[in-house]
């Protein structure tokens, strides 16, 4: 648990945080839109530019150290998923187009009658590229509900979507809409035993938990570095005896060997290595809350996403005991506390007179940063009977704190 002194002292290492608007401090609850950075991630994005702005590959200074912090960078990642082979690493601009890549390259092995399985909880990134891929296929696609009452995946139904035919199930491992986790190591396995591949979503989770893909037993995984606090860069990670039979498309001069071969053009060198000081953060974090400065980089993460679970539950708790106590709001999701370890203190609402996007507005006034819309979670939206407008989404991490919950319910209720 992250005690009052160290959530402040983590706060102090954020810049974005001393915002003011009229006169009242800012209070960001968009993280799950992209979380603010600390000041040592910027400083790395500028040092890189300053001092080893340079391309890949060449035998001169820049260059040299350039490469040695993307290798540094491709360790750290390594760390952050839980794999033994850097190599199984690729950037990309963003997890969308990483997986648009990945989508084209898995399409070939597919043929009429083989079935993709998707779900209804996803962000669209996680459904759009599998839907497309299985059309120009000439692959099936099918669709896994969710329960409307507490928007939980309907497991049953994922069951009996799945049968030999099946030749990979793509699901997230939280919902960016409603923060339910999903139990994707009963999943992966569930794909294994009809012999599907599996992909996951994690772009959602990762600023809240920590990534085991052994655990999981996935086979391909992606996530978003400005969601755990860095800069706008995608990461995937895969197996390497898969990643090596694929067909990648890329350009001729690029090598067939990882992690090359799943990285086109050249890369956003200062973002990835911004990316590496965020998981530098997240250990330094870890070796503080652990009360060790020898812990390895992922025992490090380990303890560090321990202490910042039992925070964010906190919150959640106080958070959803808040917003219930509102007539006006609707809570959409888990709001019972015995399920909370199925949940990520993302909250998305509704409210029973003011439209999403008015009352985004209404807060911002106030100086109280929420989303609005549907947050490219489709499937959910359209399914809750919410589109156009959508929900009101709340999300915190650990740099947020009760005083700034109590400022957005002071909000709701004088609105």
């Amino acid at each position: 648990m992250l005690s009052n002194q160290q959530i402040e002292a983590c706060r102090r290492q954020f810049p974005a945080l001393a915002r003011n608007v009229n006169g009242k401090p800012a209070v960001y609850l968009d993280g799950p839109g992209g979380t603010q950075v600390p000041q040592r991630v910027i400083d790395a994005v500028g040092h890189y530019l300053a001092h080893t702005n340079a391309n890949h590959g060449g035998c001169f200074a820049t260059s040299v150290e350039s490469d040695a912090a993307l290798d540094e960078a491709q360790c750290a990642m390594a760390d952050l998923v839980g794999c033994d082979d850097p190599d199984e690493i690729a950037f990309g601009p963003n997890m969308t187009t990483l997986t648009f890549a990945l989508s084209r390259s898995l399409a070939r092995t597919w043929r009429a009658g083989d079935e993709v399985v998707v779900t209804r909880l996803d962000h669209d990134a996680n459904v759009s590229p599998w839907v497309l891929a299985a059309r120009d296929a000439g692959a099936t696609v099918k669709f896994v509900d969710f329960r409307k009452d507490n928007c939980t995946l309907d497991l049953e139904d994922l069951r009996a979507k799945l049968s030999e035919r099946t030749k990979l199930v793509a699901v997230g491992c939280a919902s960016n809409a409603t923060g339910t986790i999903n139990p994707v190591a009963d999943i992966c396995a569930w794909a294994r035993d009809v012999g599907a591949l599996t992909f996951l979503d994690a772009v959602h989770f990762a600023p809240h938990a920590l990534i085991d893909v052994k655990a999981f037993g996935c086979d391909f995984l992606v996530c978003s570095a400005y969601k755990f606090f860095g800069p706008h860069v995608g990461v995937q990670w895969g197996r390497r005896e898969i990643l090596e039979e694929l067909t990648a498309y890329k350009v001729r001069p690029v090598a067939n060997a990882l992690p090359g071969k799943w990285m086109t053009g050249t890369q956003n060198h200062e973002g990835i290595v911004g990316a590496l000081e965020a998981v530098e953060y997240l250990a330094d974090l870890g070796r503080w809350v652990g009360d060790s400065k020898t812990l390895n980089r992922r025992l490090a993460l380990r303890a560090a996403y321990s202490a910042i679970g039992h925070y964010e539950r906190e919150l959640s708790l106080y958070l959803i005991d808040g917003l219930e106590r509102l007539d006006h709001v609707k809570i959409w999701g888990i709001t019972d506390p015995s399920q909370f370890d199925c949940r990520l203190p993302t909250v998305s609402i509704t409210h029973r007179t003011i439209s999403p996007r008015p009352l985004a507005k209404r807060l911002a006034e106030e100086g109280i940063f929420v989303w609005s819309g549907n947050y490219y979670a489709l499937e959910v939206t359209e399914s809750l009977d919410l589109e156009p407008e959508g929900m009101v989404r709340i999300g915190l991490v650990h740099y947020n704190t009760k005083e700034e919950i109590d400022r957005l319910l002071r909000a709701l209720r004088r609105l």
